[in-house]
């Protein structure tokens, strides 16, 4: 299986307080690699890493490697704004601008350099196509994106992540503000999407992590404890404290 991410020995801190203590890891490309754990465990700091968006906490600084197309993204030297753009975000709570559906999408295209209608069009469509949107929202492309449903909205972020053709994404509990029906179509289309993209969740819902990502890992103050086959981790964990979280013994 080729990977996407390798990650050495990673050590995230803010301020003096060491949030991740020395992980490491592989990522696999064109897979679901959840992050489990109890609240404050690492897991999303660990995730806010891998497109550098901790660089926005002040005292926040990382240390060791994250290896991504055999650079280091963690090195002065990236580009942050280019990195972001090849590795995407989506956050907990749906946040889409107070724009248009239409403009939500355009708008970090435009930013980026893109000003041609038909190639925008094009592009608009086909990332909400892609997001399981379109049929939803394409006679109402000019409407406030504030009008779309709380699952819609969160669709919309996605969509607005694909737009970017990023090849790797990033998502911090997608669904965990979402109804149930919402959060299938958001779990039905996260599975779609490997696809075309590796994806890395944080999620705080067993039953997510087990029913859509290929692989999981368990976060434990700041420790990575297990990373396996998710099967594996759900049905016979090698490490006592994994079995015990996930029977809901702790945490």
């Amino acid at each position: 299986m080729e990977h996407i991410l390798k990650v050495h020995n990673l050590e995230i801190f803010y301020g003096e307080k060491r949030a991740v203590n020395g992980i490491s890891m592989d990522i696999e490309k064109n897979s679901i690699t959840a992050l489990i754990g109890p609240s404050g465990c690492g897991k999303s700091t660990f995730l806010r890493s891998v497109n550098r968006m901790n660089d926005l906490i002040p005292g926040a600084r990382a240390q060791g490697e994250i290896i991504y197309e055999d650079l280091n993204i963690l090195s002065k030297q990236i580009n942050v704004v280019a990195l972001r753009k090849e590795i995407g975000m989506v956050f907990q709570k749906p946040n889409p601008f107070p724009k248009s559906i239409y403009e939500n999408i355009t708008h970090a295209l435009k930013f980026s350099g893109l000003k041609k209608k038909s190639q925008l069009d094009e592009l608009v469509e086909e990332s909400l196509q892609k997001a399981a949107l379109w049929d939803e929202v394409k006679d109402r492309l000019h409407k406030s994106a504030l009008s779309l449903s709380g699952g819609q909205q969160q669709r919309l972020c996605i969509a607005r992540t694909i737009a970017m053709k990023p090849t790797v994404m990033l998502l911090d509990e997608p669904s965990s503000a979402l109804d149930p029906i919402s959060n299938a179509k958001v779990e039905d289309l996260i599975v779609e999407l490997k696809k075309d993209y590796s994806i890395i969740i944080v999620t705080h819902n067993m039953q997510q992590a087990s029913r859509i990502s290929d692989k999981t890992a368990f976060f434990l103050s700041g420790d990575l404890i297990e990373y396996d086959a998710t099967e594996k981790i759900f049905t016979n964990p090698s490490v006592k404290k994994t079995e015990e979280y996930i029977s809901g013994r702790f945490g």
